[in-house]
């Protein structure tokens, strides 16, 4: 089987050629997220005096498998690492660039999504992936069991890193986030404030602490993520800076379900 050379493919991953598998980023919109969270600003003017609002900003959909039950890697050739979730009948796929959705279409055997010129056809553990740019051929790696909230109550989203190991969860009902660092010897509980929310492709947000004590920058992007220390799949990466360093993680949107 004959590949398109590689590099017209290193843009799904580095963002560096002219070129792409997946189709041209559509222009990002202010559409919101799955969960059904009245949207608000994140706090109040009066910050200092702990007064936030009665509930959470909504988070982009592209951060949420959206009822899909698992996240599953796919390790693919020309080199690239691809994410899926299959949600009723539908595929949400995440790349090193980006988000998209695909709808369900006719095929003779295996399962078969499109997207404008880009199509994604799997049976079993095997998958092509194909567009007027190319083609990737994928084999299926490792999965992992959507969070829902059984395992993540009161949490609209949550995310974690190594070394040194970390979790992040944004509360559900307030814009209050909470962050454990150090392995588990520092927490500290934030007011936060949103500084920008992107939907679409390139689905992002930007949340800023309101603790002038506490300074603390945590920015969300709608890309495949893999956890460094057990290669697990995640839709969303996750970049917090806080006193000058930064540290580096992955999460998601937390599903209805239980």
């Amino acid at each position: 089987m004959r590949f398109i050379a590689t590099g017209v493919f290193a843009f799904i991953l580095t963002g560096c050629a002219s070129s792409s598998l997946l189709p041209p980023a559509s222009p990002p919109t202010e559409e919101r997220g799955v969960d059904s969270t009245p949207a608000a600003p994140a706090v109040g003017d009066d910050a200092s005096q702990g007064q936030t609002t009665s509930s959470s900003p909504l988070l982009p959909s592209a951060f949420f498998a959206d009822g899909g039950e698992a996240f599953m890697a796919w390790r693919c050739t020309p080199t690239q690492d691809l994410i899926t979730a299959f949600p009723d009948n539908r595929l949400r796929l995440w790349s090193g660039q980006g988000y998209f959705e695909l709808d369900p279409a006719v095929v003779a055997s295996g399962a078969r999504y499109v997207k404008n010129d880009l199509s994604f056809w799997n049976k079993g553990n095997i998958a092509l992936v194909e567009s007027d740019k190319g083609r990737l051929e994928c084999r299926q790696d490792v999965q992992r069991a959507t969070w829902g909230r059984h395992q993540h109550p009161d949490t609209i989203f949550y995310a974690k890193g190594q070394e040194p190991g970390w979790a992040l969860r944004l509360d559900r009902k307030t814009s209050r986030l909470s962050w454990v660092t150090d392995y588990g010897k520092r927490t500290l509980i934030l007011p936060y404030k949103v500084g920008k929310i992107v939907n679409g492709q390139h689905a992002s947000m930007t949340l800023v602490s309101q603790d002038a004590a506490q300074p603390l920058t945590v920015e969300l992007e709608a890309r495949a993520c893999f956890d460094t220390g057990s290669g697990k799949p995640f839709p969303v990466r996750v970049t917090i800076t806080s006193d000058g360093q930064q540290l580096l993680g992955c999460g998601q949107g937390i599903e209805k379900r239980p």
